[in-house]
């Protein structure tokens, strides 16, 4: 079983590459906010649930910033699959490769799944807003990419 992240948890810290070439610490990002960090997990750049996930942040993402919040979504991609991605969708936050998926069991966003019956181990689409003291606020597991993003603002107060 899959151990999964609930509020008042420490946040582990990771430090993983990105689609623009750099790489992203958890701690740099909350050092620099005076909210938090929505970190978000997702499947596989470029497929359509992921897109429109993707998408929400960035069309949420000068909101959620100004509510004081940074925003970085992980998946197992490589890197140069997350650059075309972040280029296709004008994606201006970081996406972050964690192709060992260790950050993705840290958090709890990997494990079995279920598909049209069949049973697989993949990543779960999850959130899990991490406040600068990496501590955890919220966190959101099994979630829909439709509406989701909506429900995270709902969810921290900023609709």
């Amino acid at each position: 079983m899959t151990t999964r992240l609930a509020p008042g948890d420490k946040a582990p810290d990771f430090t993983l590459p990105t689609a623009d070439g750099a790489t992203v610490r958890l701690a740099d990002l909350a050092q620099n906010t005076t909210k938090g960090v929505i970190v978000y997990f997702y499947p596989a750049a470029a497929t359509p649930g992921c897109t429109k996930e993707a998408c929400d942040f960035r069309d949420s993402l000068a909101s959620l910033q100004g509510a004081g919040y940074a925003v970085v979504g992980i998946s197992p991609d490589k890197v140069s699959k997350l650059t075309k991605f972040a280029d296709a969708e004008t994606l201006t936050f970081p996406l972050a490769s964690d192709e060992d998926h260790a950050t993705l069991e840290a958090y709890g966003a990997w494990g079995e799944k279920q598909n049209y019956g069949k049973t697989y181990v993949g990543v779960i689409r999850s959130t899990v807003v991490v406040n600068p003291d990496l501590t955890v606020a919220e966190s959101f597991y099994n979630v829909r990419a439709t509406g989701h993003v909506a429900r995270v603002r709902k969810v921290l107060a900023l609709d």
